[in-house]
């Protein structure tokens, strides 16, 4: 298999990922170009007009290798080639160019701390036995009482249930996540080759970053010793110490060796060539490890996406993540929802009251310096889906425990009155999950165009965005003194300010005195030398 040529770098700005919009693109669920229910590469590439048009500066896809999709394909049997259910290379290669000639960059996610147990390497592992080379690419490992019996250790599936199963010959497998999930062994020379090959697979095709997927996880504590509980002896998950407390199987000092060596390889590329972590650590110096000259660009600030509807809560968030991006000297990102969380609209109340603050969130989040990530449909204003059927969910986490991450995972509506709205082409029907009847009402052809719809307002704020001075650089805000309840923070530059109050105080307030509105979530009116901000909503104001 060769790579195609490289393409020509969009331009020579190698810090174009510092105050990058980035939209996430969950693969199955965007566009779908041949009927079969399932979104793919050629609808991604005859939707990127669209995204042009929003206003976004990048792509991030979620997995299209080749996979037997336990875990939507974040269960990879090869890294090097894309599922058919998606396309072929000859898609990913056409997509990205088109991507390039419309200025958008693309992001591809990395899954490297396991594989598919379809994976050539795991079948051969099977097949060879205990104590064979093959095995040792994995986590094996005896098991313990008087046969060998019980798991070598009491570490937990995050999808719930023990993290070991065992084989025919009586050894038994570390997946961390589903049992079609062997996790590496990320010691082993073989297991570090192959990925940097990978890397130089992908970024010769011409990618612009990537996301890496449990980037906390790859090293486990030396002889694997106990957590020493689990949701059998105390009923606690150990899950729930993510990002709260330290867990032998994740955040190893070990793991940063991966990521020094990974950094050559990304800065031997011209482009700005960059890689964001999904980490979870326990602080936030612990989460910054991860950055650096000699590491990754960025890592994910999930702190933005927990915060609670308060005033207190985003203000606590907003000045420890610019405290920590200070220090490491990268910028930070900000977060409303991806594909494993609750979309913010139901997190936020659901309803009207939920989309509400939904739309005030987002005109926080895009104010803020630093890069955002926008998970499709954030712009529709789409709740999370509650009522699915249990016999069409897909998560294979939803098996194990009763959770499940489909509802934020319902193909995008597009146009038309009928499901799936315009998700394949005309008159397709098809669907891997269904959309409810209330979407037709947020779907793009239903909003485009429209004064106050949720996606103009994304399109304004994300060309004011591109476009004024204060907001174009990474520089910090200057917090604003304000009522109970109110955020107000300003940003200048140029001689430009824009300055940008979220009203979460439970009563309209007066805002005066920072120049013109020029976007707010809700309809402001004038009062005297201001203007009235409605409870749970937004506005932007200028001077220049």
């Amino acid at each position: 298999m060769t790579s195609a040529p490289h393409p020509t770098p969009l331009t020579a700005d190698d810090d174009w990922w510092r105050s990058a919009v980035v939209y996430q693109v969950y693969v199955r669920s965007f566009a779908d170009s041949n009927s079969d229910g399932v979104g793919d590469l050629e609808g991604i590439r005859q939707r990127l007009p669209y995204l042009r048009e929003l206003g976004v500066d990048a792509l991030w896809l979620t997995p299209f290798y080749t996979s037997p999709q336990i875990d939507a394909g974040y269960d990879v049997a090869d890294y090097r080639d894309v599922d058919p259910l998606f396309g072929n290379l000859g898609d990913f290669d056409a997509m990205i160019t088109d991507a390039h000639a419309l200025g958008l960059r693309i992001i591809v996610d990395l899954v490297p701390n396991h594989t598919s147990s379809a994976h050539p390497w795991f079948t051969a592992a099977l097949a060879a036995g205990p104590g064979s080379p093959e095995r040792e690419r994995y986590l094996f490992a005896e098991g313990k009482g008087e046969r060998g019996e019980l798991p070598p250790n009491d570490w937990e599936s995050i999808f719930g249930g023990p993290a070991w199963t065992r084989v025919p010959d009586g050894q038994w497998y570390l997946h961390l996540f589903d049992p079609a999930q062997p996790d590496l062994n990320w010691r082993h020379p073989e297991v570090r080759a192959e990925f940097e090959d990978v890397l130089r697979f992908w970024l010769d095709r011409g990618v612009d970053g990537f996301r890496i997927d449990v980037a906390h996880g790859m090293i486990k504590a030396e002889g694997l010793p106990d957590v020493g509980f689990n949701s059998m002896t105390t009923g606690q998950r150990q899950s729930e110490l993510l990002g709260k407390g330290r867990l032998p199987y994740f955040d190893q000092d070990e793991v940063h060796d991966i990521y020094r060596a990974w950094r050559p390889i990304l800065d031997s590329y011209p482009g700005g060539r960059m890689a964001v972590a999904e980490a979870w650590a326990e602080t936030p110096q612990r989460l910054a490890r991860y950055i650096g000259p000699d590491e990754l660009h960025q890592a994910f600030s999930f702190d933005f996406l927990d915060a609670t509807w308060s005033a207190d809560s985003f203000r606590k968030v907003i000045d420890t993540a610019l405290a920590e991006s200070a220090i490491v000297g990268a910028p930070t990102t900000w977060v409303l929802s991806n594909h494993d969380r609750q979309r913010h609209v139901t997190r936020y109340g659901d309803g009207e009251v939920g989309l509400r603050r939904a739309r005030a969130a987002a005109l926080l989040m895009l104010s803020l310096p630093g890069c955002a990530y926008v998970y499709q449909g954030e712009e529709l204003g789409l709740p999370e889906v509650l009522d699915l059927p249990d016999e069409l969910r897909q998560d294979p986490a939803f098996l194990r425990t009763g959770e499940s991450r489909d509802g934020c995972r319902v193909p995008i509506p597009w146009s038309g009155e009928l499901a799936p709205y315009g998700f394949g082409p005309e008159g397709s029907e098809l669907s891997w999950l269904p959309a409810p009847a209330t979407w037709r009402a947020l779907s793009v052809a239903a909003q485009a165009g429209v004064t106050g719809s949720t996606l103009e307002l994304y399109r304004t704020a994300l060309r004011i965005r591109h476009e004024h001075p204060a907001l174009a650089g990474t520089d910090g805000i200057t917090w604003l003194e304000t009522e109970p309840g109110v955020l107000a923070f300003r940003r200048t530059a140029g001689g430009a300010e824009l300055t940008c109050v979220v009203n979460i105080s439970g009563a309209e307030v007066t805002v005066a005195g920072h120049g013109r509105p020029v976007v707010a979530s809700a309809d402001l009116t004038e009062r005297g030398d201001g203007h009235v901000l409605p409870v749970d909503a937004a506005a932007w104001f200028e001077r220049r």
